[in-house]
């Protein structure tokens, strides 16, 4: 995909208005032992390049990280994994360079340098100083008036005392009976009314759905995860054994509720995976990365 951003960025650099060189242009992406994929090198690549041919100044970028998608008009989309970014920027203290999109994201981190743009242009007007972007700002909570709650359950109050003790401890709780007894209480959602208490906790479950794509808009909410995989979802869905390291479901789960329903008809392969994160974590190994 590294191969493929040439164009792509040659693209948006004369979109831009950007004039480039009539020569060939060598990207050194170090270290290279380090294995790159996806579209977030596609912005500090083309910075680097505006860096050198003198449509920045050389410090410009000083004391900044950027990441971001630039499309064939120069405009930057949003992208997974700006929290973690955000993050890592802030323990250098560094400020992050992204997309309009991923500001809100970004700036719950709080970093003061932060610049989010919409469009390469604007970014280019933002760092000579002829337009300043506006400063990002984080996205409230997510509304959840849509989530039920125990509350909402008549009688079984064994039931109910059951899971919300499961809920409280975070631990393992199982549920059978007759078809159609028990599937009334679960289908509920049982426990999305727990919300976090502990900001670390808040913080790891925020980092695992940014680098997932599944944080809309940036903005975060305090109800702990709730995932409920249909019974057909495979092992690589679930605990993610495929060819590239990827959150599956119980990773999104994380510090929440990972909810199977009809646990009976789950492939016997896929429940067998299931014991290594009742016991530790889930750990994935690749000839790349890990």
């Amino acid at each position: 995909m590294i191969k493929e951003s040439g164009e792509q960025i040659r693209a948006a650099l004369v979109a831009s208005g950007i004039g480039l060189p009539p020569r060939r242009i060598t990207v050194n992406l170090a270290p290279a032992d380090l294995s790159k994929e996806g579209s977030h090198y596609d912005l500090p690549i083309a910075l680097s390049i505006m860096a050198a041919i003198g449509a920045l100044p050389q410090d410009a970028l000083d004391g900044y990280l950027a990441l971001g998608e630039l499309g064939l008009d120069g405009r930057l989309a949003h992208i997974g994994g700006v929290r973690p970014a955000a993050i890592a920027a802030r323990a250098r203290e560094r400020g992050l360079i992204c997309a309009a999109a991923s500001g809100a994201e970004a700036a719950w981190v709080a970093n003061k340098l932060d610049v989010a743009a919409d469009s390469l242009l604007a970014l280019l007007n933002h760092l000579t100083g002829y337009q300043l972007a506006v400063r990002p700002l984080p996205a409230k909570y997510l509304p959840m008036a849509s989530l039920l709650d125990l509350d909402e359950v008549r009688g079984q109050q064994v039931t109910r005392r059951a899971l919300e003790v499961a809920a409280a401890g975070a631990t393992i709780c199982s549920w059978s009976a007759r078809p159609g007894r028990a599937n009334p209480c679960w289908r509920l959602g049982c426990f999305p009314f727990c919300r976090f208490s502990n900001p670390r906790e808040l913080l790891d479950v925020s980092m695992i759905q940014s680098i997932a794509g599944e944080l809309v808009g940036g903005a975060i909410s305090d109800r702990r995860p709730f995932r409920a995989p249909h019974h057909s979802v495979s092992m690589a869905a679930l605990v993610n054994s495929g060819l590239k390291v990827r959150s599956g479901e119980v990773s999104l789960a994380h510090n929440g509720v990972l909810f199977l329903d009809e646990l009976p008809e789950f492939a016997p392969g896929v429940l067998d995976s299931l014991r290594q994160p009742l016991e530790t974590c889930v750990s994935h190994s690749r000839a790349a990365q890990s």
